[in-house]
């Protein structure tokens, strides 16, 4: 062979081992959030100030904050991500909420149950009731939890069959807010249900307080419905199971919905 074939032929390269990690793909499932510490890949050292127990790696903080994060645009709730409970109002129960939290992450960290299981935030239309679950979810998430927001009547809309989104399954919904979350935040508890009373709305609630309860997983729910309203909905038994173990905050203040200057029609 000349010298100038022999400058074309490519260096032979040792073949690579059959499931061998590279670090190109390292690099990618890190930037896609993947929790690398399962394919046995060490954190890297840590870069973001994020309060985690030990046994929570930075990758899995990552991929955590992605799941709040998506939900909340799943909702259209983008702009709730700004805040914090720093932000809130005093009527908005940013003390209540913050001491909750502690308690939440205590019980992880204990890998124990939370005294309060449930955490009800009632309050008018328009009052922020919103805007302080929001908050909540935000700093819970950045606190290493697995926070996921869903509104009620999405939820069982999601449930029914070819419902889901993005080609979920019915098994894939309840697994992702009934199994997965360490917290979950319910938004508008019976919203749009007023006086509705289905064996479906009754099953699916049930289905869905109950094996978060035995779990030990907890719940919050937001509702401009009174106790009346909500049991009109889900019945006696099933609000006694919500009330149990739970922490009522009630939000009461302006309509920030108002306009400040009367519209004239």
């Amino acid at each position: 062979m000349s010298t100038l074939a022999a400058a074309r032929v490519a260096p032979q390269r040792e073949p690579k081992r059959l499931f061998e990690i590279t670090d190109h793909m390292v690099a990618t499932l890190r930037r896609g959030g993947a929790d690398l510490s399962q394919l046995g890949v060490s954190a890297p050292p840590e870069e973001d100030p994020i309060a985690l127990w030990e046994d929570v790696s930075v990758p899995q903080a990552h991929a955590r904050t992605l799941a709040w994060t998506n939900s909340m645009k799943a909702a259209d709730h983008d702009d709730y991500l700004k805040w914090r409970l720093s932000d809130l109002d005093d009527y908005q129960r940013p003390q209540a909420l913050n001491g909750w939290l502690d308690s939440l992450v205590e019980a992880k960290r204990k890998k124990a149950r939370p005294d309060t299981m449930h955490f009800i935030v009632s309050g008018n239309i328009g009052s922020g009731k919103t805007t302080a679950v929001s908050a909540l979810g935000n700093e819970a998430s950045s606190r290493g939890l697995l926070v996921r927001f869903v509104q009620h009547a999405t939820y069982l809309t999601w449930r029914r069959p070819d419902g889901g989104p993005d080609d979920m399954s019915r098994y894939q919904v309840r697994k992702r807010h009934v199994e997965d979350p360490d917290l979950l935040i319910l938004d508008e508890l019976c919203g749009e249900m007023d006086g509705v009373q289905t064996e479906f709305v009754r099953r699916e609630t049930t289905d869905l307080v109950g094996s978060r309860l035995a779990s030990g997983r907890p719940t919050l729910f937001s509702t401009n419905l009174r106790r009346d309203g909500i049991k009109a909905v889900l019945g006696e038994r099933l609000l006694s199971r919500i009330e149990d173990r739970a922490y009522l905050a009630k939000v009461v203040g302006p309509d920030r919905r108002t306009p400040r200057k009367p519209l004239e029609w």
